[in-house]
């Protein structure tokens, strides 16, 4: 399922949006300003931003700008009730890949949105890597040499950000959010049980890297060495 990002502080709103792209089968995790906007998507993978430039802290174009600023490539829809032609332009310019003005239809907000989730985002081509191995996203194969396994949608957004932080370790929290995004209830030992089996998944095809629990940190990627 694809997950959007919407950036709205206008409850009601948020919620209509929410409603609409459920319907047509998109997730969607709600903040309402720009520092939480930005924290969530060093979170968690989204496909796509649906933003406000309205936010009680600052104009939404602040959030666009810092996106593109550090290479990030997100589809980005601008909500906003600035429709004077100028204002387009300024998000256009900004980096934006489409402008709706409010208000505005919600069969024609879920139709651009849609739209939104099928351009490309600007990511690197390489397949992530570590050592012996070799995440393809696409596909949902994890590859340690000529041995592979299938994972879970849920264990492939854990695994791209235990690879992305292979030198660090990665809280807990943003795990959960990596895999089951911000609005979704998760139960307490969901995560356990997805690394459980993504554990079993390493070893089932002989990889020397094990995910380790960093007692009261998180969690890393780290290669075991081989016993001589």
């Amino acid at each position: 399922m694809s997950r959007i990002l919407l950036v709205e502080d206008h409850e009601r709103l948020a919620t209509l949006v929410c409603k609409g792209l459920a319907g047509a089968g998109i997730a969607v995790d709600v903040v309402g300003r720009i520092d939480a906007a930005w924290s969530a998507i060093q979170q968690v993978p989204y496909q796509a931003v649906i933003l406000d430039r309205g936010l009680p802290d600052g104009d939404g174009l602040i959030l666009l700008h810092k996106l593109r600023k550090a290479g990030l490539g997100l589809p980005c829809l601008v909500l906003t009730a600035r429709d004077a032609l100028h204002d387009r332009v300024e998000g256009l310019d900004a980096g934006a890949d489409d402008y709706l003005p409010k208000p505005f239809a919600m069969d024609e907000m879920v139709a651009r949105a849609k739209a939104l989730l099928r351009r490309p985002v600007a990511i690197s081509s390489l397949d992530p890597s570590c050592g012996d191995l070799t995440l393809r996203p696409a596909s949902g194969v994890l590859c340690c040499s000529e041995h592979s396994v299938v994972l879970s949608p849920a264990e492939i957004q854990i695994m791209l950000l235990l690879l992305r932080h292979q030198d660090d370790v990665v809280r807990r929290s943003a795990l959960e959010a990596a895999a089951w995004g911000l609005s979704e209830a998760v139960t307490p030992n969901a995560l356990d049980v997805a690394l459980h089996r993504m554990r079993r998944k390493l070893s089932a095809i002989g990889s020397r890297h094990k995910i380790v629990n960093i007692r009261g940190h998180g969690y890393a990627l780290r290669e075991q060495e081989v016993a001589q």
